[in-house]
């Protein structure tokens, strides 16, 4: 078809096998837009090359460290993408959680609370147990009493290239917990190349819990503390000097709140490394913290 001397191409004309070759290279969100056009392009929509083009190289590595022996035999590529992105899976002995992006097909972890290392006062390994919560999808947490430091690795080369990532804390506050409402820890997230070199990375102060609790009568220490300007001076002049993440609740009932970004170019032997920091109390420690895992998860683009 000519059109004012520029030569254009009738999309409905192409073959089912031309428009496949170009829905696979958008994403799946508008894939499933365009199966709308047409019966051709409905057709040409939910063919395997399509549907295989959307799921990682390494999907046959990954469901084989999956730690399930019931995952279903799937109809079509399309049925097994679908599957992964409503059915997070447990893999690598259960230390992680596996699920796709619905949108774009980038690939999602969450680094379970096991895989973890958890530095407590004194190197004192008393201060957190680990505990099976029926609510968490691994077979255990962490709970957390007078802690200092949690680090946590990720290895980018399990991650989707090209790809801007953001770390998120999956956590809980128990019943009894305190001391978090009134002292920031420290998140920090660096990405190392493959020859070991840490770039300079993220650092920020946030609030894991951000209400005031109503404390009994006998406890009027904490209400000085809350009403001390001074040792707090320190702690609300970094908070102003930057925008304030607040915890946000998850649809799994646990809470998450952002530890920073990096973006992931190629993942050849890289890592990223994550650290939660307790920023030091002069008075007591925080108690009643359980974490679940760290989760990488795609940056959304609004």
């Amino acid at each position: 078809m000519e059109q004012g001397g520029t030569s254009t191409t009738d999309l409905y004309a192409l073959g089912e096998d031309c428009i496949a070759e170009i829905l696979s290279h958008i994403s799946p969100r508008d894939t499933c837009r365009l199966s709308v056009v047409s019966s051709k392009f409905q057709s040409a929509a939910d063919s395997d090359s399509v549907w295989e083009r959307f799921l990682p190289s390494d999907m046959q590595l990954i469901l084989s460290s999956s730690v399930s022996q019931s995952l279903p035999n799937f109809s079509s590529k399309k049925e097994q993408f679908l599957y992964l992105c409503n059915n997070p899976l447990l893999i690598d002995d259960g230390s992680k959680i596996f699920t796709l992006e619905k949108c774009s097909g980038k690939k999602c972890f969450m680094i379970g609370a096991k895989e973890l290392s958890i530095f407590t006062l004194g190197g004192d390994t008393t201060n957190w147990i680990s505990q099976s919560l029926p609510e968490s999808r691994f077979s255990e947490v962490a709970e957390l009493n007078i802690w200092r430091e949690i680090r946590g690795k990720m290895e980018t080369r399990l991650l989707s290239p090209n790809t801007t990532y953001v770390a998120y804390l999956v956590f809980k506050l128990t019943e009894y917990a305190f001391g978090f409402q009134y002292a920031p820890v420290l998140f920090s997230i660096k990405l190392g190349s493959g020859g070991g070199h840490l770039e300079e990375g993220q650092v920020k102060y946030v609030y894991l819990m951000t209400r005031r609790l109503t404390m009994a009568d006998e406890h009027k220490s904490w209400r000085v503390i809350e009403e001390d300007e001074d040792i707090l001076s320190e702690w609300r002049e970094l908070l102003e000097s930057e925008a304030r993440e607040k915890p946000e609740k998850r649809g799994d009932g646990w809470m998450e709140i952002k530890m920073g970004e990096f973006f992931n170019e190629r993942g050849d032997n890289g890592e990223v490394e994550m650290s939660i920091k307790e920023v030091e109390d002069p008075y007591w420690g925080r108690n009643g913290f359980i974490i679940e895992g760290i989760e990488f998860r795609p940056k959304e683009n609004r």
